[in-house]
């Protein structure tokens, strides 16, 4: 395809977009107006125009997205042209940088990535080492802590001189011992991706200069999510050409909590000089009654940058609004909608259908109704194949093959299954280390540390080291990782050992199938590889799986209405979207009316309803139960800043009744005399 054939497919903004080069570009997408698209077309457009594909980077935040963005891309151009530009997640590049560079700051190139119980268990044994325990330092805070300074670029011995009051100054303190102690075992956590390529860019010129040179063409989708760290990395990559286009919403950005920074978005014509601006405002998703009623409420926040979004989908149906009388009722009259929707409308499957809500407690009664109604659905966000205890155990063996000092897998894998080696044995462990600096998993073959076991518990200890010995060698062949995987927790006793772990047959029977599903995903990941993959690259991937990649289906045939909080539903799109409880203090959320700063909570209403395609049903109610009691309810402010022409509000039974006419009489008059009392 040529350069001109691929701007004939593009709207004239969409245009734009894809033929401004170099230099940097701000393109301002609105929901559903085809950003991936514009991403991929502009790409294949550089191509075209003679940019070498090993001098493109492209980053977004999300597997599922970059694998969408590689796809579409090799429809528009040669397959083997397009599989040369680098695009992936900010995390998968950042750990492709530090197998290569990460020597530079002391750690060696088969590092592995903790995970949240990793990183659990590690910040457990900083703040024992510094006499502190959970009660004087809970476990969510310090976690939120050390994230927040990493995020920030602040290292150990940075953070003490950020603390506020006495409890960040004996946060900042683990943070140095938790900092040490990956150290010592060669591991990262998630946020040290981003700051340590931050720290090698900065500290070593001749690397980033290096960097510079490759990739002379930046695109970073979603940027209104890029927190410091990020920002900070793209501006040294973008070095003095500023070859860099950010495609981005600052209407969806909604992950503060998490550390990104709107202001990125919001202040990148002042960070790059001579910025193009573009802005894409016509919807290719929704109808026009949906846009102009999230185009209203968007507008309520002043921080922002103007745009209208419109549609050529027609104007569509009123968005409706039912008040119930308690969250049972909400939930039992979503169901029967849907089923009667379903009986009615054969072109709708329940695939169709998706119910949003601001947290994840509130999915409880949805489920129970859903159920009731045997209709199927499916989770997004939920608990994950790969969450699961057995499967995070297997892992922990893995990753003591591909890095022998990670002494925080050995420990969670000791005694799984039981061998006798408990907690003498453990204690053992620590004192030995203390004295030799030796990593656990050299220990357990050590003369000295055996002679202090008894019989059976060396013969474990022995029995442990010199499998992992044996297993580490084997893998050292890249390829045929299923088959060696299964013969190795085979070996070492892990498989057989689940029934010793889990005393219910049937419980033990389940965890094993899931072991061998967790096999057949390694096959698969194998089968999915130009070349013979590592056990290391199979590690790294299932560590940077992100939340978003995940979803959990309870059907049989994928078929099921979705449930999911907004934050989860950021980037879907569904026919029908019903959205629940808004209500005050749920939505917004009760912690952002108490901080004074609603902005946030708004920006994530407009995802919402930018989520529904045809149909959008918002439901409040009069009650809802908190810790066993029913409580009145008062619908949310945010349903004040939808015009009234554009809502029909009526009660469950007369839309059950009266579904296929065009309208439903109502008006707000009575449902918000509520707020006005309040």
């Amino acid at each position: 395809m040529i350069a001109a054939e691929i701007l004939k497919q593009l709207n004239p903004e969409q245009a734009e977009a894809v033929k401004t080069i170099n230099g940097p570009v701000l393109v301002l997408a609105g929901a559903g107006t085809g950003k991936t698209r514009v991403i991929t077309f502009r790409v294949a457009y550089m191509l075209q125009e003679g940019v070498d594909p090993s001098h493109i980077l492209g980053l977004t935040f999300t597997n599922k997205a970059a694998q969408e963005m590689e796809e579409r891309l090799e429809q528009l151009v040669a397959p083997e042209l397009a599989r040369k530009v680098t695009l992936g997640t900010f995390h998968s590049f950042c750990v492709r940088v530090l197998r290569k560079e990460i020597k530079h700051l002391g750690y060696m190139p088969n590092f592995t990535i903790a995970d949240d119980s990793d990183q659990s268990g590690l910040l457990k044994q900083a703040a024992a080492a510094l006499g502190y325990s959970k009660d004087h330092v809970p476990l969510s805070p310090l976690r939120s802590f050390i994230g927040r300074m990493k995020n920030k670029l602040l290292l150990p011995h940075e953070a003490s001189k950020y603390a506020e009051g006495e409890n960040d100054a004996i946060m900042a303190r683990i943070y140095r011992e938790y900092q040490n102690t990956l150290e010592m075992q060669n591991m990262l956590d998630f946020d040290d991706m981003l700051l340590l390529v931050y720290e090698l860019f900065d500290k070593f010129p001749e690397v980033l200069k290096k960097y510079q040179k490759k990739y002379q063409y930046l695109l970073v989708d979603e940027y209104q999510d890029t927190n410091d760290a990020q920002f900070e990395i793209i501006k040294m990559l973008a070095g003095e050409q500023q070859n860099l286009c950010v495609v981005g919403d600052d209407d969806q950005s909604i992950y503060g909590w998490r550390g990104a920074n709107v202001g990125n978005i919001l202040e990148f014509p002042q960070m790059f000089r001579n910025t193009c601006e573009v802005k894409l405002e016509q919807n290719y998703r929704s109808t026009n009654k949906i846009l102009t009623a999230a185009n209203e409420v968007i507008a309520k926040n002043a921080n922002r940058f103007s745009k209208n979004l419109w549609s050529g989908m027609g104007d569509g149906d009123n968005l409706l609004l039912v008040n119930t009388t308690c969250a049972e009722a909400e939930s039992d009259f979503i169901a029967e909608f849907i089923a009667q929707e379903i009986e009615e409308k054969p072109e709708y499957s329940y695939s169709d259908f998706a119910i949003l809500y601001r947290s994840n407690h509130l999915s409880r009664q949805i489920e129970a109704s859903l159920r009731n109604n045997s209709i199927p659905y499916k989770m997004v966000g939920g608990q994950e194949f790969f969450q699961r205890k057995e499967i995070k155990d297997a892992v922990a063996y893995l990753k003591l093959l591909v890095n022998p000092k990670e002494d925080q897998s050995l420990l969670r894998i000791l005694s799984i299954p039981p061998r006798g080696l408990g907690k003498k044995a453990v204690e053992m462990l620590k004192k030995y280390q203390g004295a030799s600096m030796l990593p656990f998993t050299e220990l357990l073959g050590h003369s000295d540390f055996i002679s202090d076991l008894s019989s059976k518990a060396a013969k474990a200890a022995r029995e442990l080291h010199d499998c992992m010995k044996r297993y580490r060698k084997s893998f050292r062949v890249p390829g045929d990782l299923a088959r060696k995987v299964s013969a190795y927790l085979s070996d070492i006793g892990y498989l057989n050992g689940l029934q010793k772990i889990y005393k219910d047959i049937d419980d033990s029977f389940k965890r094993r199938e899931n072991i061998d599903e967790f096999i057949n995903a390694i096959a698969q990941y194998e089968r999915g590889c130009e070349t013979p993959p590592t056990l290391g690259e199979y590690l790294e991937s299932y560590a940077l799986l992100q939340e978003n990649d995940k979803t959990e289906d309870d059907t049989d045939d994928g078929d099921g209405v979705t449930l999911t909080t907004v934050h989860a539903a950021k980037g879907l799109e569904y026919p029908y979207v019903f959205l629940v409880a808004l209500e005050k203090n749920i939505f917004p959320h009760e912690r952002s009316v108490h901080e004074g700063s609603t902005d946030e909570e708004l920006r994530l209403f407009y995802v919402a309803l930018t989520r529904a395609k045809e149909k959008l049903i918002m439901s409040c109610s009069s009650a809802r139960m908190y810790r066993g009691f029913d409580r009145p309810q008062i619908p949310s402010e945010f349903l004040t800043y939808i015009p009234e022409d554009l809502v029909d509000v009526c009660e469950p039974e007369d839309i059950i009744k009266t579904l296929d006419k065009a309208s439903l009489a109502a008006g707000f008059a009575e449902i918000f005399k509520m707020l006005e009392e309040d």
